[in-house]
């Protein structure tokens, strides 16, 4: 019976680690109000790595359509600065010495779609890693049936358990994305 607790917790720690995945993932995804978080997946060329936009500056949001960012070190403005302009959101940084203030334009009904299918895809590569979670948890029940471990009753009943955490994360999951999806058509 512990064993079948563990496989559960197991299963269960698994999926709200990808539901917070997958949260995190919307979190990168702008629906036009400017938000710290937006920069978060922006690599800048310091010191000749790769590093995270929050460990050389200040990321502010001074407004609701205007970001900024308090470079620690001047000499890497130009760097955030290319950085800011060449990843993919679409952003049009003005640098102002140590300060880049980057104004968030407002999304065309188009680009909003193409938003709306990011998330969408998002949503569901989590729904697939979620299935595969719930396929590692099946096979290791199987195995406890194999090995006399476990009658064929409590083998039904595991498997129940495990569809009812999986149902459950994809209802999650679904929830997620339509209010994501709400969020980004809202002009």
């Amino acid at each position: 019976m512990s064993d079948f607790n563990e496989i559960k917790n197991n299963a269960k720690t698994r999926m709200d680690k990808t539901l917070e995945s997958l949260r995190s993932d919307f979190g990168g995804l702008r629906a036009g109000r400017a938000h710290a978080s937006l920069l978060d997946g922006i690599m800048v060329e310091a010191y000749g790595s790769l590093t995270p936009i929050s460990q050389v500056g200040t990321v502010n949001v001074p407004d609701p359509r205007t970001l900024s960012v308090s470079v620690w070190d001047k000499s890497l403005a130009k760097s955030v600065e290319k950085a800011l302009r060449e990843s993919d959101l679409g952003l049009n940084p003005v640098s102002d010495g140590a300060l880049i203030r980057i104004p968030i334009p407002p999304l065309s009904e188009e680009r909003r779609k193409e938003l709306v299918k990011v998330a969408g895809k998002y949503a569901e590569q989590n729904k697939v890693a979620i299935r595969n979670i719930r396929r590692d948890a099946l096979d290791e029940i199987k195995k406890l049936k194999k090995d006399s471990q476990i009658s064929e009753d409590d083998e039904k009943r595991f498997e129940n358990e495990i569809q009812k955490l999986t149902d459950d994360s994809i209802k999650k999951i679904d929830e997620m994305l339509e209010t994501k999806e709400k969020d980004i058509m809202q002009v």
